[in-house]
């Protein structure tokens, strides 16, 4: 009983964070990037829960704002993996003549060593997107599709696992002499029998991407100071870490239960869309 509970809290507990980061700042009145520096540092008060940061912005406001970035990226960026990984896995199980190829292709983006090509990406790509995009689209779309490039090919290997042994059972051979068509025996017979994994792999793809687009605001290649990410704060909050230890563990804390409550979500997919 225990053991069943611990997904559904986990998922109630990424409910809540959603829940703050989604309609928080429509209900605090405080903006993220209004600054005071005459309040420069405050400690915390009725008016500033979290205090004001090194130019006097409110800490709450840009944890609660940095939050809604933070998860969108994540969001985007785990869908992307998984729709390729997705489509990747499953025209390799389904094809022999694909096979080996595509899973060469995956084996070649996994011993490419991933921070190093997402900074390679962020140094030589951010000004173009920023030009054609704007600088904060250019970089969210920047990140997104970097981290989610590269993170397709654990989703590929699981999903080619699983339809290769989907493909071996009866009623894959029974919908064949029925003259079932490819795309249909996908929709109908791959799909729901996969589901289960397919949800886990998304779920690890979300809770990577947030931990990824954390490390690189944090090594001050993301997001600019205007649009202040968890990482970012971190990031800016790591040189005072010893006089006001809340703003690099504030956000740290935050990214750590998104990301456990992401993986326990799906737990929870995974129990809801295994097959009977």
């Amino acid at each position: 009983m225990r053991s069943a509970r611990r997904p559904a809290l986990g998922a109630m507990l990424l409910a809540l964070i959603l829940a703050a980061v989604l309609i928080g700042p429509a209900v605090w009145s405080a903006a993220p990037g209004a600054m005071d520096l005459g309040a420069r540092n405050a400690a915390p008060d009725w008016a500033h829960p979290l205090g004001r940061d090194q130019l006097g912005r409110d800490f709450l406001a840009r944890l609660l704002t940095g939050g809604r970035i933070s998860l969108a990226v994540a969001a985007a960026a785990a869908l992307m993996g998984t729709v390729i990984g997705a489509a990747v896995g499953a025209a390799a199980g389904m094809s022999r003549r694909l096979d080996a190829p595509l899973m060469w292709l995956t084996d070649i983006f996994l011993c490419v060593p991933l921070l190093p090509l997402l900074l390679i990406a962020a140094t030589l790509f951010r000004a173009p997107l920023a030009a054609a995009l704007g600088p904060q689209m250019g970089v969210f779309a920047l990140v997104t599709v970097a981290i989610g490039a590269s993170s397709w090919m654990g989703t590929a290997r699981i999903l080619r696992a699983e339809v290769r042994s989907v493909m071996q059972r009866d009623f894959i051979a029974a919908a064949r002499l029925a003259g079932r068509r490819p795309a249909g025996m996908i929709a109908h017979h791959v799909l729901p029998n996969v589901a289960a994994s397919l949800s886990v792999s998304a779920s690890l793809a979300a809770a990577s991407a947030i931990l990824t687009e954390s490390a690189l605001s944090f090594l001050g290649l993301g997001f600019p100071p205007d649009l202040p990410t968890w990482g970012r704060l971190i990031f800016e909050g790591t040189p005072q870490l010893g006089q006001y230890p809340g703003r690099a563990l504030w956000p740290g804390a935050l990214i750590t239960l998104s990301a456990v409550g992401i993986m326990a979500l799906g737990d929870t997919l995974r129990d809801l869309a295994g097959p009977k």
